[in-house]
């Protein structure tokens, strides 16, 4: 059953829109609200909150929640994406900044077509959405290479990379649970399934927290205003608004096309890095995200849109021209 609101094709782009830009702020509203909260904590709050406020007003509005098929198969998607998702996301960030973050998570995309072997026909069927993942990899390392050597003030080289390696997993539970949720539908509205998911996933990151003993170090009273806030945005724009968006785009689009997402989010967090927190990127930074914006305008692009064979003749003269300028100069 699919909620009605989402019957019209101009959902879409507004879907996308909300994944690519909600989600790509909601890695500094992490770092913000890990001035405050311990990791699994913040996300436990986040994603409790968020349920609990969406399932009373289904409930208000005549909904039941009382099939516990449904809530054994939300269960099992709120916990690989948000608890093991976006969970070690969170840990993840108390070594690495908010942007090194969302340019770990982008290898979501390659994951997805990796995992999803059902679908590897219709990924290679237009050849441009794996010259799109590709270019996206590029752009990745360059901005990571501009990235990895920065802000490693107060943590060490093994903390760092046990992050990144962190921040790879979640990438890999957030894909396993995506392709679960696809694949093995619950029987609720959009909005009942995702809400018993939030519950879900909040119970479970509260009991890592337990045997973390995060709760032994908290204390409610010293958490500044800015975690508070970066907590809120987190409950109603990241975990409400984005992951709606979200896990609907998954029923009506290839996982891997939603998936671009992680491409996107970067950007979107280093910009908003730089308006809200004073960061600034570097060159390489910078190129890298050209380059990562050009990927997945060829992953969706034909999709979307029916190019001409002279548009496509142009493209691949782009890129014939982009192998020619990234190739090592050679003395003659």
């Amino acid at each position: 059953m699919k909620t009605s609101v989402f019957k019209k094709n101009w959902i879409i782009p507004v879907a996308f829109a909300n994944i690519y830009i909600i989600w790509g702020i909601t890695f500094l509203a992490i770092s913000f609200g890990l001035t405050g909260f311990p990791p699994f904590i913040l996300s436990g709050l986040r994603f409790l909150a968020a349920g609990i406020l969406l399932i009373a007003y289904l409930i208000v509005k005549g909904e039941k929640a009382n099939s516990l098929k449904n809530w054994w198969k939300n269960a099992i998607t709120g916990i690989l994406i948000l608890t093991g998702g976006t969970g070690l996301v969170a840990w993840g960030e108390q070594y690495v900044t908010a942007s090194e973050a969302a340019i770990t998570i982008a290898t979501g995309p390659f994951w997805f077509i990796a995992i999803d072997k059902k679908n590897w026909s219709y990924y290679f069927s237009d050849k441009y959405i794996p010259i799109g993942l590709i270019l996206g990899f590029a752009g990745l390392i360059l901005f990571l290479n501009g990235s990895v050597n920065s802000h490693t003030e107060n943590v060490s080289s093994s903390l760092r990379v046990t992050a990144f390696i962190v921040l790879a997993l979640s990438s890999i539970a957030w894909v396993l649970g995506s392709l679960y949720s696809k694949k093995n539908p619950a029987d609720h509205s959009t909005f009942m399934n995702i809400s018993q998911q939030l519950i879900v996933a909040g119970l479970a990151s509260f009991t890592v927290a337990f045997f973390r003993s995060e709760w032994n170090v908290f204390s409610v009273a010293a958490v500044p205003i800015s975690a508070w806030l970066g907590l809120l945005f987190l409950i109603f724009f990241g975990s409400i608004i984005a992951y709606i968006s979200y896990i609907w785009l998954l029923s009506v689009k290839p996982a891997a096309i939603v998936s671009t997402h992680t491409y996107i989010n970067p950007i979107v967090t280093v910009m908003a890095g730089f308006i809200i927190a004073n960061q600034t990127i570097n060159g390489n930074q910078l190129y890298g995200l050209v380059i990562i914006l050009f990927g997945v305008l060829l992953t969706n692009v034909t999709k979307y849109f029916k190019l001409s064979k002279r548009s496509k003749a142009k493209i691949r003269r782009a890129f014939r021209h982009f192998n020619r300028i990234s190739r090592p100069y050679q003395p003659m």
